[in-house]
């Protein structure tokens, strides 16, 4: 009898589903720790380890969406607010993401920490040029957006270690449940 879901795929959306729900547990609003989340690093991990293209862009964007759509109503703006400013920006540096953890062939530390840096950078740069180009915040100018830049460094700093923090611990548990677990190999592996 075929089972509706393999192993591999359950586990993996399981786990990706899990990274949402500490979003959504430990983001209080706007603090210190704002950007230290899981979400670079489950958007990296979909890509890196669904075979299927679809599933890999998927999953991860629909478990962010469905935390945003729940910090929207409860912390931030209290209203389903189903899209927000800046929102095709986020979601571009998070399929880019995607994209850059499907470019891993071999899961070790340094492809780890290389594409966790990748991933970080390139949130950094889209989304804060989004900040610039759509805000009020800052001038247009390359000062400007020079200034926008800098201004959001401790989000960069914040999402680096949220990626290599959680990406160790996603990428490290599904390479250790799969030795102990052949079944979440994939099959042509």
């Amino acid at each position: 009898m075929k089972t509706l879901i393999n192993p591999r795929t359950g586990m993996l959306a399981a786990m990706i589903l899990s990274a949402g729900a500490w979003r959504l547990l430990f983001s209080s609003g706007h603090s210190p720790l704002t950007n230290f989340t899981p979400i670079g690093a489950m958007a990296l991990f979909g890509g890196c380890y669904f075979a299927d293209k679809w599933k890999a862009f998927i999953v991860p964007l629909l478990t962010l969406w469905l935390s945003d759509l729940l910090l929207n109503y409860f912390i931030y703006f209290h209203e389903w607010k189903w899209f927000y400013n800046g929102f095709i920006l986020v979601y571009a540096s998070f399929a880019l993401m995607v994209v850059i953890g499907r470019l891993v062939k071999k899961v070790n530390f340094k492809n780890v920490l290389f594409v966790s840096v990748l991933a970080a950078v390139s949130h950094w740069v889209i989304t804060d040029f989004g900040v610039w180009l759509e805000g009020g915040m800052y001038p247009k100018t390359v000062e400007g957006l020079i200034t926008c830049y800098v201004a959001a460094i401790p989000y960069l700093g914040n999402m680096l270690i949220g990626n290599l923090l959680f990406g160790g611990i996603m990428f490290g548990v599904f390479e250790l449940a799969q030795k102990k677990y052949p079944s979440l190999q994939l099959a042509n592996a």
